[in-house]
């Protein structure tokens, strides 16, 4: 019940916190710029804002683009309730949970995707048309850095059961197994964070605060979006990106109690400076070279691979 309840805290500040790695991610790339940048608190003010406006709906588009952001915030948050979060097991894991939680952020990403498509807009079909050729090319290399954990915890005694499911892969048990002296495992943090990248359309792949329509890809899809439902997606992205930024906590923070909380918390914000890191130091890749920085990725996890089937 004590786990429970520890589970429950935690995925509360999860819901709460989500927004504030927006907020990270500019005031470190303000920093570095040697600008004042916007408040901490600033995507909490627009959530706000956005609620309290009317909403603009063209004629021309249908059900799917009125049902999607909903949809989008509620297969966020059952993917986000699939994850351990700490060293707190996720209630309703099972075997095989991590591919219900790839595909609940594919069938997000697919119905803003019909969205997009369902206002007739041409630039809006270019996005869909990028966002969903890039996503297709990272969830192998997804999948790729999944069987290398699955195939850790199998060599260290864990069952089938066990080894197919969120709660043990990123419990905290991966991080004890590379301060073991499987070194090469410190590679899988930086294929998460690559995947980060690309899957949240951050720089390099693509730049959140571009107003060039032609080089756009995510935001461009939700141009004719506004007032809460705009909320919806925003709130939607938040928490997608504190998934992936979990998944780099969970392979970094070792299983060390209630400490592994506050820990994992900590790693989160510090992912959400690295990316923040990444936007002021380079800048938006051309589309011809994102599927080498994904093959640069895969090509990692495929090494990781390759060395721990070595030992």
């Amino acid at each position: 019940m004590t786990q429970l309840f520890l589970y429950l805290l935690n995925l509360l500040l999860a819901l709460l916190l989500a927004p504030l790695l927006f907020g990270i991610i500019n005031r470190t790339k303000a920093i570095i710029a040697g600008r004042h940048g916007k408040p901490l608190l600033q995507s909490y003010y627009d959530l706000a804002k956005l609620c309290q406006k009317s909403e603009v709906i063209s004629p021309t588009t249908g059900l799917f683009f009125q049902l999607a952001p909903a949809l989008q915030l509620i297969v966020a948050l059952a993917a986000l309730t699939l994850l351990p979060l700490g060293a707190n097991a996720s209630p309703i894991a099972f075997a095989g949970d991590f591919l219900l939680a790839a595909y609940l952020l594919g069938l997000g990403r697919f119905s803003l995707i019909l969205a997009a498509l369902d206002t007739g807009s041409s630039f809006e079909g270019m996005g869909a048309s990028r966002e969903a050729t890039f996503s297709a090319l990272a969830e192998p290399i997804f999948f790729l850095a999944i069987t290398v954990i699955t195939g850790l915890h199998l060599d260290l005694g864990a069952t089938q059961d066990q080894a197919f499911s969120l709660s043990l892969l990123f419990g905290g048990q991966s991080a004890g197994a590379w301060l073991s002296g499987n070194f090469e495992l410190l590679l899988l943090p930086v294929v998460f964070f690559l995947l980060l990248l690309v899957e949240n359309c951050r720089i390099p792949v693509d730049d959140p605060t571009t107003h060039l329509e032609l080089t756009m890809i995510h935001e461009v899809m939700i141009l004719d979006h506004s007032g809460p439902n705009l909320a919806l997606i925003l709130y939607a992205q938040s928490l997608k990106l504190w998934f992936f930024a979990s998944l780099v906590a969970g392979l970094l923070v070792p299983d060390l109690g209630a400490l592994s909380s506050i820990l994992w918390i900590a790693v989160i914000f510090l992912v959400a400076c690295a990316i923040g890191l990444v936007e002021a130091s380079m800048a938006r890749l051309r589309l011809k070279r994102v599927t080498t920085f994904l093959g640069g990725a895969c090509a990692m996890a495929a090494l990781v691979l390759i060395f721990s089937q070595m030992r």
